[in-house]
């Protein structure tokens, strides 16, 4: 298996922010879709996604619907993806994707984070180029070959194709989403979820104590309501 299949099990084993955390996360993609490309999904793929996770989070439909309902105010402030960069304590790199509808609270609470935890916000570019950029798709098992699925893939920007318990896991380049989401639905096989990821290209090994440290900043990060993700270089 490879990188992609090493990290999404490691991603797996670690915990994950509560229901109510997703949901919100959700919402704001919602946002971002809806004043982007419109709140019909049939017109919109970046929405028809966002409407698929949702699903697979369980949101209920009715959350859904309100949400794209809200992205259409011209009232409703539009977040603005910003990324932010650094280093936790033992050399170990940082990338939080975020979302924001201000930009000043978020730089604030992301430096006041690395100050009390021991680490340094860093300037734009100082550890992006050590994740790879990726997208991904999960679609079901049932009556599919993952290994014939990416031969056929791979002219679209497939670059690993494997199966765990939840499905088929599908992984591309960041800029391959759209070639393959369309390429997906023109074969009418469901798309359970989708998404976008950074797998670090090199990982460091810590002692548990270490870890502990880093772990530390890193719940810190992503307890705050503008945080997206947060990517590391540790290896788990």
């Amino acid at each position: 298996m490879g990188r992609a299949f090493e990290f999404r099990k490691g991603r797996k084993m670690k915990r994950w922010s509560a229901m109510a955390k997703a949901f919100t996360r959700i919402g704001k993609d919602i946002v971002m879709a809806v004043k982007e490309g419109g709140p019909n999904p049939d017109a919109n793929s970046r929405l028809r996604a966002v409407i698929q996770n949702a699903k697979a989070a369980n949101m209920p439909k009715d959350n859904v619907e309100r949400a794209i309902k809200k992205a259409t105010d011209k009232d409703t402030a539009n977040y603005k993806e910003v990324l932010f960069e650094g280093y936790a304590p033992h050399g170990i790199a940082l990338l939080i994707e975020t979302a924001t509808d201000n930009n000043n609270r978020t730089v604030a609470n992301v430096r006041s984070y690395f100050n009390k935890c021991n680490g340094t916000l860093g300037t734009q570019g100082s550890v992006e180029f050590m994740f790879d950029h990726t997208c991904n798709f999960r679609i079901p098992a049932s009556g599919i070959d993952p290994e014939e699925l990416e031969l056929e893939l791979i002219d679209f920007g497939a670059e690993e194709v494997f199966e765990d318990e939840d499905g088929i896991l599908i992984y591309a380049p960041f800029n391959s989403f759209g070639t393959i989401q369309k390429e997906l639905e023109n074969r009418q096989i469901e798309i359970l979820s989708s998404g976008f990821e950074r797998i670090p290209q090199i990982t460091k090994k810590l002692t548990e104590a270490e870890m502990a440290d880093v772990e530390k900043l890193i719940e810190k990060m992503e307890e705050d309501d503008d945080v997206m993700n947060v990517y590391h270089t540790m290896e788990e």
